[in-house]
């Protein structure tokens, strides 16, 4: 295992470290949407077809979400100042081969690259962050920030992407980041310290090679049913392909002497719990972003940029609901009602949101329950992260950082899937059983029954989030334990001694 990483405890390097890490989170979480808005721009000046296009955004979760897992038991084995420092530099070099891209297959190319290095980055920048802020009150606020920032990036990228896209060249969602890399780059070399290596382990390669094709298998199964069918066999021949797989990595990690991901980390109730709910809020945010920006820009006919600034109330609130759920609430309640009341308001919120219309407003139908789900968003995110890599050993908090990832991610695949196959699905019977009184001369549909369709479609995409959260919210209400975080100092203890197997968390 490795030394801890943080400075002294007294020490105010710690703020700036967190300021680090934090912008690299920014950097991870804003470039899963920055490129979306730019993409139209990007096809048109490099010249690929509409059905090559998705793979811009799918080649960086395919190679995000199956390598997340391997960074994060990386940080643990070689230590996590190394591992950030080359997810940043190769994240940086990815960015700016991407920017520079002379075709479709150079572009793919580096938006891959990119998932790869934040694959290694982001479970490090987690890792430094839980053993840099040991102090129950400093871990809150800090995890205050980190978790505003990670539920609050995708929104801040579709802004940042329609701001550049049309002000300067889509090429620039892509060269932002050696600004980003670049400082945290700088904070890194200077603040972080080199890590004695106190013993040796041993990579789980079977495992890693297991989980990394699991996770290649269902995020690319899942974005394939997104784009073509449930019963495409490139869809479900993958999903099986990948479900399989997992089996397979289960049972390596219950009987391999070093396993990639130690049953113990999962087997917590607290911090299943909390990979849970970062599994459903992954899949609800992405939901929530996809449509209401479809019914801002399609339906409301609002621009890249004023969709993009329609969000920044949203991530207002979001970032200071996730301050106050960790500064105030989570010393007092811990994690359960706030993880499981957050759930319930996004819930509700997503309730409030098919009340929709082809004609409705912005700032009566639209504003008021973004402002709902972002309190809920803030209220799931901050805990959850905490509670996810809380009393872990210093040998586990890299591969506990990265399942935290890998549920965001995974749900955020199974989400948008799911969700834009409900949609579409609505919108076809809508618009198929309103046709004959709704058809413009030559047979087509007339634009307002067009309109009204999609706006369906968004409804009923809502009310099955809805659903979602709500089953979460009772889950973690039942998973997660009552009362403040336990440091278990009698279970770290246990995990230096050699184990029988894996033990489930008491009550």
């Amino acid at each position: 295992m490795t030394a801890p990483i943080s400075p002294a405890p007294g020490s105010r390097t710690r703020w700036l470290l967190l300021a680090v890490v934090g912008l690299a989170q920014l950097m991870v979480v804003l470039d899963v949407t920055v490129v979306n808005i730019a993409l139209p721009s990007a096809q048109r000046a490099l010249g690929f077809t509409s059905a090559d296009r998705q793979w811009v955004i799918t080649a960086y979760a395919l190679a995000f979400g199956s390598l997340l897992l391997l960074g994060g038991r990386l940080a643990d084995l070689v230590g996590s100042r190394i591992t950030f420092i080359v997810g940043l530099a190769g994240f940086a070099a990815a960015s700016a081969v991407g920017g520079a891209a002379n075709g479709f297959g150079m572009l793919v190319a580096a938006r891959a690259c990119q998932g790869a290095f934040a694959a290694v980055m982001a479970p490090s920048a987690l890792s430094i962050l839980t053993t840099t802020f040991s102090d129950p009150r400093e871990r809150g606020k800090a995890f205050g920030v980190f978790g505003a920032i990670a539920g609050s990036g995708g929104a801040i990228g579709m802004l940042l992407g329609g701001v550049m896209t049309e002000y300067l060249s889509w090429r620039w969602t892509l060269y932002v980041n050696l600004v980003f890399a670049g400082l945290a780059l700088v904070g890194a070399t200077a603040l972080l310290r080199r890590q004695p290596v106190v013993g040796r382990r041993r990579l789980d390669l079977p495992g890693a090679l297991a989980v990394s094709g699991a996770m290649f298998c269902l995020v690319y199964g899942f974005s394939n049913a997104a784009l073509h069918s449930w019963h495409s066999p490139s869809t479900y021949g993958f999903l099986v392909a990948g479900v399989v797989l997992l089996a397979v990595f289960v049972l390596r990690q219950l009987r391999a002497a070093a396993p990639l991901l130690p049953p113990r980390v999962v087997l917590d109730r607290n911090r299943g719990g909390a990979y849970l709910a970062m599994f459903i809020a992954g899949a609800g945010m992405f939901g929530t972003f996809l449509f209401v920006t479809y019914y801002l820009q399609n339906t409301l006919g609002f621009s890249p940029v004023a969709a993009g600034l329609a969000f920044l109330p949203m991530v207002v609130v979001l970032m200071l609901a996730a301050a106050v759920s960790q500064v105030v609430l989570m010393p007092r309640s811990g994690p359960r009602p706030l993880i499981g009341g957050g759930m319930l308001l996004v819930a509700a919120g997503m309730v409030w949101m098919t009340q929709i219309s082809v004609h409705s407003g912005y700032a009566s139908m639209i504003l008021p329950p973004m402002i709902l789900i972002a309190i809920g968003f803030g209220l799931v995110f901050s805990p959850a992260l905490n509670t996810g890599t809380f009393g872990t050993a210093a040998s586990d908090t890299g591969v506990a950082s990265a399942t935290i990832n890998v549920a965001q991610q995974l749900g955020g695949s199974i989400g948008t899937a799911l969700l834009n196959t409900v949609a579409a699905a609505a919108t076809t019977g809508y618009l198929t059983a309103h046709l004959n009184g709704g058809a413009a001369p030559g047979g087509r549909p007339d634009t307002g029954l067009v309109q009204e369709s999609l706006v369906r479609g968004y409804t009923v995409g809502f009310w099955w989030t809805a659903g979602i959260f709500a089953v979460g919210a009772v889950v973690c209400f039942g998973l997660l334990r009552s009362g403040p975080l336990q440091n278990p100092v009698a279970t770290n203890a246990s995990e230096r001694q050699p184990q029988s197997g894996p033990e489930l968390s008491r009550a």
